[in-house]
């Protein structure tokens, strides 16, 4: 009777292995998105396919780094460096005007492995704001450099710079002189990445709210509110209203309620971006340790897209998957 009892539990085991019922995770794992917001269908119709091609060219590039056992913060701090340099996006080379007609760049970066983290905030002349706001959690003492701080900061870590000139675009300048439809799209990028020693890193970056005034500074440099990333539960990046994200805690409020509460990726992200936050707020990106992913938005649209080791590869802005 005690062989008989075993042998059952021998051969269910064996055939629930074998029939793939617990499937494996993903060695390594990779989400973007661009922004969120009112995404017309019809403003979007010229250029509706350099969108998914730049979101495309940033997968990839963050594609080679996981795939040849590189580090997820690598990973995240080279895709948005990628999508800084994209005049698509709000950030970097694309960053939307201020009030005074100048731009004002933020980012953050942190480390799931130790909640390492830096972040920058209303740099002028970095060209690649990511890239310094990972020197600060590295090369510094600290978590947040603002303004000239930051730009001092970017002097000792003698920094690619740019005259602030390069940061204008004609279509920019267009939003600002009008102040239409970028009030209501909230163009932050964002990266989560899972590499295949199971680190997660996560990073934002953005050049803010078109009009912005008095220095204001959104959620994207502030660590809780538009990024976070712990081993023990998700990376998150955030784009959106950025006093509501800050309001609330965003990032890590979703992190908490997988750790506390014991939800998983979608249902805490959707708890708190449909549950807690109005709709039209933004959106976020979440990844867990195992390579579980979630793009939820309450917005009509988000510039968003995803690739693992498993052949995942897919882009979206809206429901549909881009071809």
């Amino acid at each position: 009777m005690h062989f008989s009892r075993f042998a059952t539990v021998f051969l269910l085991l064996f055939l629930t292995l074998s029939c793939g019922e617990a499937p494996q995770s993903p060695e390594w794992a990779l989400v973007i998105h661009g922004g969120a917001g009112v995404i017309s269908r019809d403003q979007l119709a010229e250029s509706r396919q350099e969108y998914v091609d730049g979101l495309r060219s940033a997968l990839a590039t963050g594609q080679r780094i996981l795939a040849a056992g590189g580090t997820s913060l690598d990973a995240v701090e080279s895709v948005l460096a990628a999508m800084e340099d994209n005049p698509l996006f709000n950030a970097g080379k694309g960053a939307v005007y201020n009030w005074d007609g100048g731009h004002e760049l933020d980012a953050s970066i942190m480390n799931g492995a130790d909640h390492a983290c830096g972040a920058v905030a209303g740099v002028t002349t970095v060209k690649n704001p990511i890239r310094l706001a990972r020197l600060v959690m590295e090369r510094s003492r600290h978590v947040l450099f603002g303004a000239d701080g930051a730009e001092a900061f970017a002097d000792a870590m003698e920094m690619d710079r740019v005259d602030p000139t390069y940061f204008d675009t004609e279509r920019r300048r267009e939003s600002w002189e009008n102040f239409r439809e970028d009030q209501e799209k909230h163009g932050t990028v964002g990266c989560v990445a899972l590499d295949v020693s199971g680190n997660l890193a996560a990073g934002t970056s953005t050049g803010g709210l078109t009009g912005k005034r008095f220095g204001r500074v959104g959620d994207s440099p502030i660590i809780g509110a538009g990024t976070w990333a712990d081993n023990r539960t998700c990376a998150v990046s955030g784009t959106g209203v950025g006093e509501e994200f800050i309001r609330h805690g965003v990032a890590q409020r979703i992190a908490d309620l997988m750790e506390y509460a014991g939800l998983g990726v979608t249902e805490a992200a959707e708890k708190v971006v449909h549950g807690i936050l109005q709709e039209g707020d933004g959106g976020v990106i979440v990844l867990d340790a195992k390579g579980n992913a979630a793009m939820v938005y309450n917005t009509n649209g988000m510039f968003r897209g995803r690739a693992s080791s498993d052949g995942l590869l897919e882009v979206l802005i809206w429901d549909e998957v881009e071809e």
